[in-house]
């Protein structure tokens, strides 16, 4: 089975190599789906999320990284892939998911959505803490890779 995990990744957190680690180890074929977003101010280009996703994920045989832009369903019909992998932080993660899951079943009947719940351990992390915290000077290294910890001092110490 292929799979494709989408997302911002803006930046990628230990929540999400988690993720992708065990969703890796129940699939084929595990394409992570970088968002590219014109109308969405990331801190990190596209192409510099798609490095650090590369850099970080270096060490998974069949973790793929690739980027698209318009609708999720569309993009898995192109990749010939029928699967999405959700994470789920908390219930309030779930309510939007549980949406936007229905939406694509709606729009492409053979695209399903599989969810998978967060370790405790990440279970409070998103990228928009992490950011926050390094933009304050705080410790991020227990959030991120080095690689991504020392992108986002580079990237708040020269002023976005």
């Amino acid at each position: 089975m292929n799979a494709i995990y989408p997302g911002s990744f803006d930046p990628v957190t230990y929540g999400h190599l988690d993720i992708i680690e065990r969703a890796a180890k129940k699939v084929d074929n595990l394409i992570v789906a970088v968002l590219n977003n014109p109308s969405k101010k990331n801190t990190f280009s596209l192409e510099e999320r798609i490095d650090l996703l590369k850099e970080v994920t270096k060490g998974f045989h069949n973790v793929t990284i690739d980027s698209f832009s318009g609708l999720l369903t569309d993009y898995a019909v192109e990749m010939n892939c029928t699967t999405m992998i959700r994470g789920l932080r908390a219930v309030s993660d779930f309510e939007y998911e549980m949406q936007m899951a229905l939406v694509n079943k709606k729009v492409n009947d053979d695209v399903e959505t599989m969810f998978m719940v967060s370790s405790s351990q990440y279970a409070y992390l998103s990228s928009s803490i992490v950011k926050e915290v390094a933009m304050f000077g705080g410790k991020i290294s227990c959030f991120v890779p080095e690689v991504v910890e020392l992108a986002l001092k580079n990237k708040f110490e020269g002023g976005l």
